[in-house]
């Protein structure tokens, strides 16, 4: 009985952040008043390094975030929702950013947009770094993709500063992050 009371004590002592792991409350993800995290990416090559914060410090857009290059939805539903929408000239900057590797997204956005008429640039995100920094990676497709992959979201981001977030709830659907939706 004597051990009792000063591990109660201990236990009660602990800080909020150690009890907060035995709870199921769903982690954080970008929101409205978040900047766009100052990371390298790249366009069409290894050697071709971006920064979207950079990009988006004078201006506004949006960034389009899939799941992967070349996947079903991604390829013939959600990114063609964009480069055939009425308003995309008007839309400021925009990226598509995918966890895979620079030659992929090149290949990918010549499938897609040949001719690069749209303006909408391919950036890839080799790492994950870009979309964990964001809080909008899953591990569910672990099995599928290999590892970390982006959910599907789009956010619309003014002078460095994300103004809308538009995060699919179940990670890959298309229920909120549709141009018709989301430039609307």
């Amino acid at each position: 009985m004597a051990f009792r009371l000063p591990l109660r004590r201990i236990a009660l002592a602990r800080p909020a952040t150690v009890a907060r792991g035995f709870h199921s409350t769903p982690r954080a993800l970008v929101k409205v008043g978040d900047e766009v995290p100052s990371l390298e990416l790249f366009e069409k090559s290894a050697a071709s390094k971006i920064n979207l914060a950079d990009e988006f410090k004078k201006g506004d857009g949006y960034i389009v975030g899939v799941p992967g290059a070349f996947s079903g939805t991604c390829s013939g539903t959600h990114v063609p929702s964009y480069i055939n929408h009425p308003d995309i000239k008007t839309a400021g900057q925009v990226f598509v950013v995918s966890v895979n590797d620079p030659f992929v997204m090149k290949a990918w956005a010549d499938q897609l947009d040949p001719a690069g008429e749209t303006g909408i640039r391919f950036v890839a995100d080799p790492t994950a770094e870009f979309t964990k920094a964001l809080e909008l990676g899953f591990d569910d497709a672990a099995p599928l993709f290999g590892g970390t992959r982006s959910k599907r979201y789009a956010l619309k981001v003014k002078d460095g500063k994300v103004t809308a977030a538009f995060v699919e709830p179940d990670n890959t659907g298309t229920s909120v992050s549709m141009a018709d939706k989301v430039l609307s």
